[in-house]
């Protein structure tokens, strides 16, 4: 069983800058970590390696420095990391990362075998999407799972897999076909802490290194910022309130309780009640 986790180098987001004309994140100067929810990806597709024996592969899209993350990868358990990096990638949004990681994914198959699972997080806290899974999903023509919560089987023989996915309703058991895509959700696991042994062999171990003509990509217009329809406009800082957060304590019933915060809100704001009261009733007429 071959399993690929995409992870990805972001800034410390409590030291991130913005620049100022084309509005994406600066990276110089900034310190590093592997995007946190990678890591709950991560951790899913070792304890799949332990139970079933699976080889991992992780891959990362970005400048060369990302290869400290990769060995971190490794550090963690990971048998191999792919770096896929170019200047021509520089400025990349969803669409163009999903794009070049779909054709890293393809050459990754090619070279090491189809991965049945490609795992990712839920989204990077640098952008913050959800998009770059499920790109590389529809690209690839896998099936997805997004917010993944648990893995519950794993079959192999069958070719099948069932999860349970968090939603807004309570937990979903789904299941499908491999290869699959799945997303992992925040706290569904803790990363192990890898040994010794493994941090002195990550240290040692190659770096897998390819660029856009390595994993077949001719057309440089897809990639990067010609790649990138996406056009934030303006990025700043929200206005802090400066009012504060007015508590509701309300006894009795849940209806009860409810009806306090309604009432505490039309209170506050009396047109809303009205606009909301003359919209029912243009729907109904």
């Amino acid at each position: 069983m071959h399993i690929v986790v995409c992870i990805k180098q972001v800034p410390d987001s409590a030291q991130i800058r913005v620049h100022p004309v084309t509005n994406t994140i600066m990276r110089q100067g900034v310190p590093t970590i592997i995007n946190p929810y990678d890591l709950f990806a991560l951790e899913e597709a070792l304890r799949l390696k332990d139970r079933l024996g699976a080889s991992v592969t992780a891959l990362c899209m970005g400048p060369p420095t990302a290869s400290e993350s990769l060995r971190k990868a490794l550090t963690f358990g990971a048998d191999r990391a792919v770096l896929l990096t170019d200047r021509y990638f520089a400025g990349s949004d969803t669409l163009a990362t999903s794009y070049a990681l779909s054709m890293a994914l393809t050459k990754i198959g090619e070279e090491f075998g189809t991965p049945e699972i490609v795992f990712t997080g839920k989204q990077t806290i640098d952008g913050d999407t959800a998009q770059v899974g499920p790109g590389i999903a529809s690209r690839l023509k896998l099936n997805q799972l997004t917010y993944i919560s648990k893995i519950v089987v794993t079959d192999l023989e069958a070719g099948r897999i069932t999860v349970e996915r968090r939603a807004e309703t309570g937990t979903q058991v789904l299941a499908t076909k491999l290869p699959v895509l799945i997303t992992m959700l925040e706290a569904t696991n803790e990363m192990r802490r890898g040994t010794i042994a493994q941090a002195l062999e990550a240290a040692r171990a190659e770096i897998i290194t390819w660029n856009a003509a390595d994993v077949g990509i001719e057309d440089l217009t897809r990639c990067g910022l010609r790649g990138s329809p996406t056009i934030v406009k303006k990025v700043f800082a929200p206005t802090a309130r400066s009012e504060a957060a007015e508590m509701i304590a309300a006894e009795g019933t849940m209806d009860a309780k409810a009806r306090a915060v309604v009432d505490a809100i039309f209170g506050r704001a009396p047109g809303v009640e009205d606009d909301l009261t003359a919209r029912a009733l243009h729907h109904y007429v």
